[in-house]
């Protein structure tokens, strides 16, 4: 199905996964909004919101660069009455805006924890909140967190509690959210990926150049996420999909068109169950 005339709401679209879904969506013809705080390039972190307007309109697609702090209720409702405003409604929210720190319980400053659960946990709860009045009124709305399934094994929490809670409470609110809104039909789904990405993330964090040669490309999310919004909202709604999975189910079969560096062992990202683990609730 495509997204022709659809309007996504993205937040964190700047850059990486985000923006991949958003270009994806643009291929298609799609308006999207992108909320995010970059409006001045950094270094670090390349990309704008209004690069990632550039880059939308130059696909295919009508752009709407929002500098939005999601941890800012006034913004984000400012945010999304601009986006209805301009393309009549919002069909699809991704909550993709996140923080990171992989540290330890005496190694994370207050400061960081504080910014991990305001973005990651409050963020995505805050935009649903403020988006879903206007899902309701879509044809076949989504949303879709880009959060990990709930697998409890103490593992993922032992060496970076404070970044796993974060990351689970965006999954626990979509969890929560697709069983409240079913009789509304708005479906609501995570999506992880199962290898690292190739992000700002791996090269500033997780193991720079050569950790980027072990990851896919941010399109095989954007790809996945794409499959996840033409399905039937009413009947595709309280999964936690894994991305090669989802591609699968739809017949892809070669996943190394999404290989940084086609043959280098694949750096396995975190949260992912082992085959035939118990997770805490179900995955779709």
């Amino acid at each position: 199905m495509s997204l022709g005339s659809k309007t996504l709401f993205v937040t964190g679209g700047s850059r990486g996964i985000g923006l991949a879904i958003a270009l994806r969506a643009a291929r298609d013809g799609a308006n999207i909004a992108i909320a995010a705080k970059t409006v001045k390039p950094d270094p670090r972190l390349p990309g704008t919101i209004f690069s990632a307007a550039e880059e939308i309109e130059k696909a295919g697609g009508k752009a709407l660069p929002l500098a939005c702090d999601i941890r800012d209720e006034q913004g984000v409702e400012k945010a999304v009455a601009e986006t209805v405003a301009k393309f009549g409604g919002i069909d699809i929210l991704v909550n993709n805006a996140s923080a990171i720190s992989l540290t330890g319980t005496l190694a994370t400053p207050m400061k960081r924890y504080d910014l991990m659960h305001q973005i990651n946990a409050r963020g995505t709860f805050l935009v649903s909140q403020k988006c879903i009045p206007h899902l309701e009124k879509a044809a076949n709305p989504h949303v879709l967190n880009l959060s990990p399934p709930l697998d409890f094994d103490v593992k993922w929490f032992a060496n970076h509690a404070a970044y796993t809670l974060a990351k689970y409470g965006m999954s626990v609110f979509a969890w929560a959210m697709a069983e409240e809104f079913k009789d509304k039909g708005i479906a609501f789904n995570c999506l992880w990926p199962r290898t690292g990405i190739a992000t700002a993330a791996i090269q500033n964090i997780l193991g720079g150049e050569e950790g980027m040669k072990r990851c896919r490309k941010p399109e095989i999310m954007a790809d996945a996420a794409h499959a996840i919004f033409s399905r039937p909202a009413r009947q595709c709604t309280g999964n936690f999909f894994i991305d090669d999975e989802v591609l699968a189910a739809e017949g892809v079969t070669n996943f190394d068109q999404y290989a940084v560096s086609p043959g280098t062992p694949l750096m396995p990202d975190f949260f992912v169950p082992a085959p035939g683990a118990t997770t805490v609730v179900g995955r779709g």
